[in-house]
């Protein structure tokens, strides 16, 4: 189970090296935003290196340019075969049609869709079911707020919730939170995922390591949470049908789900849904 990813500029190897030890669950290595347009070639061969070695300590994904830029298809050829690449991230998708194109190019990876528009999140019960090699759905907020013209933080609460239940409804993992750009306020990172929990998100993106305890903290259930749902599971296990809890509570399905749920998540050994 991935809690944390951590974003790598490609175009520093020395960077990306020192990420892979960082504590992170897996490591995204960036060719997009954090690299110039003078870098690009040289990023996209220093990671071609990269993945060319098969024994990292964590999953390697790579984020490639957007495929309509001039960079997005020698990424897709650079990358695709190579046995290192865990997943692909592709920035900006707003339809189906460029998640399908983009498996036929990189056949057997496991490819991540971000939605940065308000096309893209109209479309994104649409995307998440575009092809079978798609494995996760995203936004990526920067881009999303200025297309959207969005200020307050609120403005967010919808196109956040709307790729959580595209995510689910298509039967993929919950979507990770994007990446909270204020690497020295951990307190108010900390207070963003809990809000992204709540929302329904598991796990985020980070662009520092100081950032992954803090997410990782947040995300997974604490001892009371945990004990609250082993005293459901334990109490739903002795007596078949409808259970009542010494709170008053009724056990019914739906909040043994949600308890077997926090107690996979407290293992990170299991699927927290099915």
């Amino acid at each position: 189970m991935i809690l944390t990813w951590l974003y790598v500029p490609g175009d520093r190897p020395e960077v990306v090296s020192k990420a892979l030890h960082a504590g992170a669950d897996a490591v995204i290595v960036d060719l997009e935003d954090a690299v110039s347009a003078s870098r690009k070639e040289y990023a996209r061969g220093a990671t071609a290196e990269l993945l060319g070695d098969r024994s990292h300590p964590v999953p390697v994904h790579v984020r490639v340019n957007a495929l309509d830029s001039p960079w997005g298809g020698a990424d897709l050829s650079a990358l695709g075969g190579l046995h290192g690449l865990a997943g692909l991230r592709l920035p900006k998708i707003s339809s189906p049609e460029q998640i399908a194109a983009t498996a036929d190019r990189a056949a057997g990876v496991a490819l991540y869709a971000l939605l940065e528009s308000a096309l893209g999140v109209e479309r994104a019960y649409e995307i998440a079911r575009a092809h079978p090699a798609l494995r996760g759905l995203s936004l990526g907020e920067a881009d999303l707020r200025a297309d959207l013209g969005v200020t307050a933080e609120s403005g967010l609460d919808w196109p956040r919730s709307r790729v959580v239940v595209a995510a689910r409804a298509a039967g993929l993992a919950p979507p990770a939170q994007s990446v909270f750009p204020d690497i020295r306020n951990l307190e108010a990172l900390a207070a963003s995922c809990a809000r992204g929990r709540a929302l329904g998100f598991l796990g985020r993106a980070a662009i520092h390591p100081r950032q992954l305890p803090v997410i990782e903290r947040a995300y997974l259930p604490g001892p009371a949470e945990v004990s609250a749902a082993e005293e459901i599971v334990a109490a739903a296990r002795r007596t078949p049908g409808a259970v009542a809890l010494p709170d008053g509570r009724f056990v019914d399905p739906a909040m043994l789900a949600g308890a077997e749920r926090i107690m996979a998540l407290s293992r990170r050994d299991a699927p927290v849904l099915s």
